[in-house]
């Protein structure tokens, strides 16, 4: 009986450690994830930026918004994917 009882809890507690294993790889690779989306998102921004003053259509202040509002987009999806 007390050999059972130790094998059970044993068991459980394997599979209890490996669950945390699996989640926590799961979350390293969402972070990587959300972290690729912003670094491309950092290069979308600042070809945005170039394209917008080199058709020189608008203010060099709203190109800086375009800018940004390329990155908080990516930050956005990051966030959909990190979380």
């Amino acid at each position: 009986m007390t050999r059972s009882l130790f094998t059970a809890m044993l068991a459980a507690t394997f599979l209890f450690a490996s669950v945390g294993t699996a989640w926590a790889t799961e979350q390293g690779s969402q972070r990587r994830q959300a972290r690729d989306v912003r670094q491309e998102t950092r290069q979308d921004a600042r070809q945005t930026k170039q394209n917008c003053r080199a058709a020189d259509q608008q203010y060099n202040a709203q190109c800086r918004q375009d800018k940004r509002q390329t990155k908080q987009q990516g930050r956005e999806t990051a966030r959909d994917i990190k979380y």
